[in-house]
Parts: structure tokens; C-alpha cells; sequence
């Protein structure tokens, strides 16, 4: 497979201000997850990182390889984050301080035919992870990871962490749901919980259902992209490494009880995305040919404009530029022998997804 290239930690404004000792990050086989592990591994090589995932279709082991090598006290351990009591052993067992929350459910389109695993998933999941923390009482940094969708996406103004929260998918409104159960332990329990809103994140390591990799893989494969609508909803694009310093930051120095948005200032229409991969693949003499448009979802949010003010004054800035960020996944997707940790990965290379459990 094809080297991974990273980056170095971001500048902090001011010295970290919180150092965890041993840290449990749920769903960390996954996309974003895995290169959060990855970032923390390279930063801090002596941290106890303990990964509980459950292997879900988009997840895959080999997406820790790297976080192994770096970390000596690296743990993998296949479970799920609803067995309440494997939960309460890890924490004990690993004398775990801090936890990362990246298990989810993510895909919109898998959400509208599969909702109630979502909510089984997002906020049952979510809840069961807080209160073992709770009981167990020695929790010192709770990240719950959450997203931008729960703004809704009809504003035209960028949107704080103190706007209002108006979801309009079965996705988004499970994500909103878990925040107020977080929220809720805040004020009940003191739980020290921070929790992230990211714009849209694209990278290696994420399953080919989404429109970048999904894209990438049908090109190469000499079929068309798909384009859901007229093309014209926009999304900001973040790429993998720049989420993983977030996170990184979030972690070290945000203060307990906030709110981050974890924005972008690469905004791109659906279209454009696909005609930008479709030219650095030198296929633009073949573009016709290589987009298809399809039914819109049955509900597709326009944008997504987040303020990340609040991450900026803690010293994190994005730094892959869109070309950059597109070439790199260009690369690793166009390499088979990544594709295959996903024995199922061409399920996902249809118009729209669905999810059968």
C-alpha cells in the first residue's frame, strides 16, 4: 500500500494544557478515527492508546497499522461501544483517562433506509459510553466527535458554536441527540466532555461510499461519477490530516464544556468536486462521458458554513491546500492493494447507498 504522508503538529498558541495518559478512541478502525490515532501515536509516542471498534463494513484494521508502529502501548480491541459491560472493563482494565468518541454512523444516505441503527448506534452508543464513564468515575477528557450538519444547512452566514441546532436528515439528528445527552452529563454529572463540529473531511482511509474516494474509484474503473441533483450543493472540504491536528489540539488545550467547530475555507459544489478529480486524473477530454446525474436524496442540505474562530485562537489551521489534498487521494485510491482491507467496498460505488443489517 501506499505510504502515508503527515504532517507535523500544529503550532499552539500556548503550551498544552492537558496530557492524558491512556486514552480509549471508539470507532478509530474507521476514516477520521484512525487518523487521529495515527497524529497521537507520532506526537506522543508514550500515551497508552486503546482502539475499541466493532469492524463495521467501512472500517478496517489495517487503518491502525501505522499508529502500531508508532505506539508501543498500542491496544486493538474488537467489540462494540453498546456492550455496556465490555465498556466498563476497558476503562478499568486500562485505567483509561480519557476517551475519544469517534464510533458512528455516518453516511446521510445509509441514514434514510437504515435510521434506527443509526440511532442505535449514535446516541445509544454515545450514552452507553457516558454513563460507564460516569460510574467509573475517573475520566479526566471526554472528545465527543460530533458534526456540521446538526446547524441544518440552509444559512448563508457562517455558523458559531452558540447557533441554533436544526438538523434536517435522520444522520444529523442522531449526531444532535447524543450532543444533548452530552450536554446533560455536563451539567448533571460534570462529566469533562468537549465536543467537535467538523465540516466535511476527505482523505485515505475512508470508504469509497463518499463522493471523493467514490468518485476516484469510478473513474478509474472507466465508469461515470455520480452527480445527485443539478450538482450545485456545496460542501467545505477538510483533508484527513488537517481534522487529526484538530483533534490533536481539542485535546491538548480546548476547555472542557465548549463547543468547537472544526471548519474549512475550501468550499466546492458537488459538480466541481467531480470535474476537479476528472482533470487531475487527465481525463478532461473525457468529462461528458464520466458524469452522470442521478435523483437528488430525499433531502440534501445546500451548505455548510461553519466559524472556527474558537479552534483558531487555540492555534490550529488547516494547511493542505484542495489540490494538494485531491492529488494525495487521487494516489492512494488509484492503488488497488488499498482498496482491498474493504472486501465489500464496491457496494458503495452506486448512486446511492443503502445499509442492510
Amino acid at each position: 500500500p501506499s505510504p502515508l504522508p503527515f504532517l507535523p503538529p500544529p503550532a499552539m498558541a500556548a503550551p498544552p494544557s492537558y496530557v492524558p495518559k491512556s486514552i480509549l478512541i471508539t470507532g478509530a478502525a474507521g476514516f477520521i478515527g484512525s487518523f487521529t490515532a495515527i497524529q497521537l501515536a507520532r506526537e506522543h509516542p508514550e500515551y497508552k492508546i486503546i482502539v475499541l471498534d466493532k469492524l463495521d463494513y467501512c472500517s478496517a484494521r489495517e487503518n491502525l497499522d501505522e499508529a502500531e508502529k508508532l505506539c508501543k502501548n498500542f491496544k486493538f480491541i474488537h467489540g462494540n461501544i453498546l456492550s455496556r459491560d465490555l465498556v466498563s472493563y476497558i476503562l478499568e482494565e486500562e485505567e483509561i483517562d480519557t476517551v475519544m468518541n469517534f464510533a458512528a454512523s455516518t453516511h446521510v444516505d445509509n441514514s434514510f433506509s437504515s435510521s434506527i441503527v443509526f440511532t442505535e448506534n449514535n446516541v445509544l452508543g454515545t450514552h452507553v459510553l457516558l454513563e460507564c464513564s460516569r460510574v467509573y468515575g475517573k475520566i479526566r477528557r471526554f472528545i465527543h466527535v460530533s458534526t456540521d450538519e446538526v446547524y441544518g444547512g440552509e444559512s448563508l452566514a457562517d455558523q458559531p458554536e452558540s447557533a441554533t441546532m436544526e438538523p434536517t436528515n435522520p444522520y444529523a439528528c442522531t449526531k444532535a441527540a447524543a450532543e444533548l445527552i452530552c450536554k446533560a452529563y455536563i451539567r448533571s454529572f460534570n462529566i469533562p466532555i468537549i465536543i467537535s463540529r467538523g465540516n466535511n473531511v476527505y482523505g485515505p482511509h475512508q470508504f469509497p461510499d463518499k463522493l471523493i474516494p467514490k468518485t476516484v474509484c469510478l473513474i478509474n474503473a472507466n465508469s461515470p461519477a455520480f452527480i445527485h441533483g443539478d450538482g450545485s450543493h456545496t460542501r467545505n472540504f477538510l483533508f484527513v490530516e488537517d481534522a487529526a491536528t484538530a483533534f490533536s489540539t481539542i485535546l491538548h488545550a480546548g476547555t472542557i464544556g465548549e463547543v468547537y467547530n472544526i471548519g474549512s475555507p475550501i468550499e466546492k459544489s458537488n459538480i466541481d468536486v467531480v470535474r476537479d478529480i476528472i482533470r487531475l486524473c487527465d481525463r478532461a477530454a473525457d468529462e461528458a462521458t464520466l458524469i452522470e446525474y442521478v435523483r437528488d436524496r430525499s433531502f440534501n442540505d445546500q451548505r455548510y458554513l461553519v466559524d472556527s474562530k474558537k479552534l483558531h485562537d487555540l492555534g490550529w489551521h488547516p494547511s493542505v491546500s484542495w489540490e494538494d489534498g485531491l492529488r494525495k487521494c487521487i494516489e492512494w485510491y488509484s492503488d488497488r492493494s488499498n482498496l482491498e482491507r474493504w472486501p465489500r467496498y464496491t457496494s458503495g460505488l452506486v448512486a446511492h447507498p443503502t445499509l442492510v443489517e
